[in-house]
């Protein structure tokens, strides 16, 4: 025993007084960065951290617009280096240096002089100071003007307070993003004009200027649904709107529901409370408008809404601001924002429908399709979701992971996946050099079914389909979806590329907003290993291998992958981890939902599907 103790005793580390350490300044926002943007990422994904950084500045020249002062607000991106200028009242000169530096230091503590605005913990822009190379920001008010610039949060230089000839008031604000954390990092134009465009939709009057592309809106909420794939309404857009709340919806011929909600112009991804008080409030009223016993899922499916709502300092679940959590309008208490959003909509939607009969008729039968094709498929779907409930108890398909999306509580939830193989020996790999905690895998059975044109019966009756909808959880929608990332992860060849369009055409005919909200992503695994004897390069394309074989030279083996299954797990280990590639499966602004479909998976030639085909496995191999 005495040996025993002796041996606990020398494998204890010392622990004292000078453990204990105190960060100073910004230190700590470099040290734990996912506290307060989330993820850091070289911007290949939009909710990489160099977006949130961008929206973290963007985010305090809309709350000046918001406040009544300068109608635009210009954002240029060169080489890496941002700038965005506004036109509003300025950050007090006196103060600007601590403004952007010491952390729970703004005005916006102060609810008079910003009301109903999106940053409220003094923490935005001193994140992005702390995480740029370089941050320099200069300020206008009252003919004056004051500069200071910044590397990686600490102070290398500041003017003093002088008179200026700039005509006006406002902030310009330049950053580059620290390399060193967004290793090899790049903004995309499609993700930044998306992100602007959504200021705009919330922010009627505004104009957003990108790299001299000007970005605005005149209807707010009826041109987003109007703008984002709504293919098909089967009535006009209904669009309301009162002070601090506006809707906007139509019911599509889509399964399911689609949401864009907004609090004092954010765009809360994830929801909140608001969005569940949408949800709630407007089947509600529907139900009584027509006062008939119908089901909610019956008069949600195939809507597609937009709500924005003002509030003021809301709670958001994360510093990301992607989830609304507070309950009340004010934080003094109150109108609740169940209440204020079940009223607004219980007055105008019920007198909007009073005085439209050609769209209540529209929605009316709508309903009773949805009705009709329910209880078609009722007795089906019971029987798929309780062999779906035993599959899971052991559900050889599927290998989960730990850590899920809707997880109550937790850290990197954001982070949880599930890979879709096809074959035993590409998910065994897989499931060996997976992390358990953040990644899942499903392994499919030879190629699916394509299910274009068929409707949602078969979702229950094929079993692979409903149990890869009961491993996701989003039969009701995809609020309760337990994976951010699902990826589809075949071989790069005809066969793969023809899984792929089958599990795509899935997705879109019967989830679609799992596409729209950027939750599906392609698995990029390399198409060559190179090596010689001290090194080894994995290739994903042509040019990569003709580049590895140069630089190993002379003479090194070449080994082309023609499937997963070959890849052992210690290799595979290399491309789902850190470096995993994957490629998000978007829809563009024109792309309308019904029609891709009827293209890629519809009765077409041979020779057209041969040629669809052809093209995406060249469009592969060249990425």
């Amino acid at each position: 025993m005495e040996n025993l103790l002796d041996n606990t005793q020398t494998t204890l580390v010392e622990y004292d007084e000078s453990n204990i350490i105190t960060l100073e300044g910004l230190e700590h926002v470099r040290l734990r960065p996912g506290m307060y943007i989330g993820k850091l990422g070289d911007g290949t994904y939009p909710d990489d951290g160099i977006y949130v950084l961008l929206k973290e500045v963007i985010d305090n020249s809309v709350d000046e617009f918001r406040m009544g002062i300068g109608k635009s607000i210009e954002v240029s991106i060169q080489e890496g280096c941002v700038t965005v200028r506004d036109y509003g009242r300025g950050i007090p000169l006196g103060k600007m240096v601590e403004a952007v530096s010491i952390m729970n230091t703004g005005g916006k503590y102060d609810s008079k002089a910003f009301k109903k605005s999106v940053g409220l913990n003094g923490v935005g822009v001193k994140a992005v100071n702390a995480l740029s190379s370089f941050f320099e920001v200069e300020s206008f008010r009252d003919g004056k003007t004051k500069r200071a610039i910044f590397e990686k949060g600490k102070l290398k230089s500041e003017s003093k307070i002088e008179p200026c000839e700039e005509q006006g008031t406002g902030t310009i604000t330049s950053f580059e993003p620290d390399n060193t954390l967004f290793e090899g990092f790049h903004f995309r134009d499609d993700f930044i004009e998306a992100m602007l465009r959504n200021y705009s939709y919330l922010n009627t009057g505004l104009t957003l200027i990108f790299n001299g592309k000007k970005i605005s809106s005149r209807h707010g909420l009826l041109d987003l649904l109007n703008e984002n794939n709504t293919s098909n309404p089967l009535y006009p857009i209904i669009h309301l709107k009162d002070e601090d709340i506006e809707i906007a919806f139509t019911h599509t011929d889509q399964y399911g529901e689609e949401y864009y909600s907004f609090v004092n112009g954010q765009h809360t991804t994830q929801g909140g409370t608001h969005q569940s008080a949408f949800k709630e409030s407007i089947a509600r009223t529907i139900k009584e408008f027509y006062n008939k016993n119908m089901e909610v899922a019956d008069i949600r499916n195939g809507l597609i809404a937009a709500i924005a709502i003002n509030v003021e300092e809301p709670t958001f679940e994360s510093q990301t601001k992607t989830k609304l959590g507070s309950r009340d309008m004010s934080p003094k208490g109150g109108l609740s924002i169940s209440k204020f959003i079940n009223d607004f909509i219980k007055k105008e939607v019920d007198n909007y429908l009073h005085r439209t009969p050609e769209t209540t008729d529209i929605l009316y039968r709508k309903i009773q399709e949805s009705e009709s094709e329910r209880k078609a498929i009722s007795g089906v779907a019971k029987i798929a979701r309780e062999r779906a409930k035993k599959a899971n108890l052991h559900n050889r398909k599927l290998r989960d992971c730990r850590i899920h999306l809707n997880d109550a509580k937790g850290n990197n939830l954001e982070n949880s996946s599930i890979f879709i193989t096809e074959g035993d020996s590409a998910s065994g790999s897989i499931t060996k050099s997976r992390d358990v905690n953040t990644q899942a895998v499903f392994s499919l059975r030879g190629k699916p079914l394509n299910c274009f044109g068929l409707t949602k019966k078969i979702v229950y009756e094929n079993e692979e389909f409903n149990l890869l909808q009961a491993a996701l959880n989003i039969e009701d929608g995809i609020e309760g979806l337990r994976y951010n990332k699902v990826i589809v992860a075949t071989d790069a060849d005809v066969d793969g590329m023809h899984i792929r369009l089958l599990l795509i055409t899935f997705f879109l005919q019967f989830f679609p907003e799992l596409i729209k909200k950027g939750h599906v992503y392609i698995l990029q695994t390399p198409l060559f290993r190179v090596r010689n004897k001290k090194e080894t390069r994995y290739c994903y394309s042509e040019e990569e291998k003709i580049s590895a074989i140069k630089e190993l030279s002379p003479a090194p083996e070449i080994t082309r992958f023609k499937g997963l299954g070959e890849i052992s797990p210690d290799e595979f280990k290399h491309f789902i981890g850190k470096n995993i590639r994957l490629d998000q499966v978007t829809l563009r602004k024109e792309d309308l939902v019904k029609e891709l479909l009827d293209f890629y998976m519809g009765k077409n030639t041979m020779e057209r599907q041969n040629f669809i085909i052809k093209n995406l496995v060249i469009e592969e191999d060249i990425a």
